[in-house]
């Protein structure tokens, strides 16, 4: 045995090699340069060859660092929806490596978008890369880590959750995902005592280049470093292949290994983190703990900027034969109150700046005192904001409370915390609901 104060004691990934898809910039590159500290040799399979105009990094920068953390890499151009660029890949890296031992699936493509929204492009870029990439990199590999001492394939994927809300709202992304996580269910099971499979999801958003895409400037202070995936990745790379066929959440799986301080993943730590897709909440006092405990509450929280309106539209949006009327005689009674003082306020921020930045319009269906529809218009040179529907077509609909409404636009309730506890229902593009909490910051001085 090494003594323990040899540097090697611990480098338990020293030369293994890491075939991961999607290791150029983000998750996969941060689980690519934990294993180089080990002296593991990666395999960049990944189609950013040149620098690409609004994304960072390549395949050949990634090797760079990968290198100079202690690895050894093999820059790939894998485009995973290209069967013959995934087997070239793994010829060359067997050549060059002499086998594989473990394979992470960490390439995916995302769109948010409703059946109706989403172009017949996207859903196949969604199949073609999600499932069906995962699939034939997993196949292609497999003869080769079957020959490993203790080889992983490890899928960036969530437990699968059939809760309709899930579905709803981007039913092509919801199931381009679950088809990896049921690569894990079924291969795990295919391949027991040979080969470990398994999947990790985060509980928290994560700050990568997506991220930014979609939620825009700003968003990162809600999320953690993608080191605590890494850290989690590692975590499962390095157990025996009898552990198998688990759906492992990451900050879950360190808790059980003895992490205590997560605010070293933190981007902004204090700042309340914004779950992520697909896991739900056991307990209706979610929002009361979270508001009172902070971040520092363990409990499970559900991420609800997806969820639809329940409720069917009442009073001055009522459809029929006498709908217009009653749109007039609302507007010509238009509510006072704290809602139409924030409104006002809202109206008197605006800027072109807001304007440029956010490109939304954002519609309100409030229920209780200085209720009805009211929208903030960021879209349209100017702006505007005010009481009735806005003068064009919403992207996003939002339903709560009157008085939730005020606390969340004085700084009180914050979004998220809204959308964790079902106080806020969304309809529409998600993006532009996720960049909400950036206008309220800017705005929340003045109101």
């Amino acid at each position: 045995f090494l003594p323990s104060t040899s540097p090697f004691t611990f480098r338990k990934l020293a030369g293994c090699t890491l075939f991961i898809t999607g290791a150029s910039r983000g998750i996969g590159k941060a689980i690519a340069l934990k294993a180089a500290k080990d002296g593991a040799n990666i395999v960049i399979a990944a189609k950013t060859a040149e620098p690409h105009p609004t994304l960072p990094g390549t395949i050949y920068t990634a090797a760079e660092e990968i290198e100079a953390a202690g690895g050894k890499a093999l820059p790939c151009v894998v485009n995973v929806r290209e069967e013959q660029q995934i087997i070239n890949a793994v010829e060359k890296a067997v050549k060059t490596f002499g086998g594989i031992d473990i394979l992470v699936n960490n390439a995916s493509a995302i769109s948010l978008t409703g059946t109706l929204e989403t172009a017949t492009k996207k859903v196949n870029l969604m199949m073609d890369v999600n499932v069906r990439g995962t699939y034939l990199t997993s196949k292609a590999c497999l003869p080769h880590l079957r020959k490993s001492k203790n080889p992983h394939i490890l899928n960036l994927s969530p437990p699968m959750n059939l809760n309709p809300m899930w579905f709803k709202n981007h039913c092509a992304y919801t199931i381009s995902k679950y088809g990896m996580s049921m690569c894990v269910l079924g291969m795990a099971e295919e391949f027991r005592g040979e080969v470990a499979v398994n999947a990790l999801w985060p509980k928290t958003a994560i700050h990568t280049a997506a991220m930014d895409m979609l939620g825009g400037a700003g968003i990162e202070k809600q999320c953690r470093k993608t080191d605590i995936l890494a850290d989690a990745a590692y975590c499962i790379l390095t157990k025996p292949k009898t552990f198998t066929g688990n759906f492992i959440i990451d900050e879950v799986l360190l808790r059980e290994e003895g992490v205590k301080d997560f605010d070293v993943y933190a981007i902004a730590p204090g700042h309340p983190l914004m779950p992520d897709f697909f896991l739900d909440v056991e307990i209706d006092t979610t929002a009361m703990k979270q508001e009172r405990y902070g971040r520092k509450s363990n409990v499970k929280v559900i991420f609800l900027i997806g969820a639809a309106q329940e409720k069917k539209l009442s009073g001055s949006q009522q459809e029929g034969a006498d709908g217009a009327k009653v749109k007039t005689e609302s507007a010509a009674a238009e509510p006072s109150g704290p809602v139409a003082e924030t409104f006002r306020v809202i109206q008197g921020a605006m800027t072109e700046e807001y304007v440029r930045s956010t490109q939304g319009v954002f519609q309100f269906e409030l229920s209780g005192d200085g209720g009805g529809t009211w929208y903030i218009d960021l879209k349209s040179k100017g702006g505007s904001a005010g009481f009735g529907k806005p003068p064009v077509t919403a992207d996003v609909v939002m339903s709560m409370s009157s008085a939730d409404f005020v606390k969340m636009f004085t700084g009180k309730l914050k979004p998220t915390l809204a959308f964790m506890s079902g106080k806020l229902r969304i309809k529409g593009n998600m993006a532009l609901a996720i960049k909400l909490e950036k206008m309220l910051s800017q705005l929340s001085s003045k109101l």
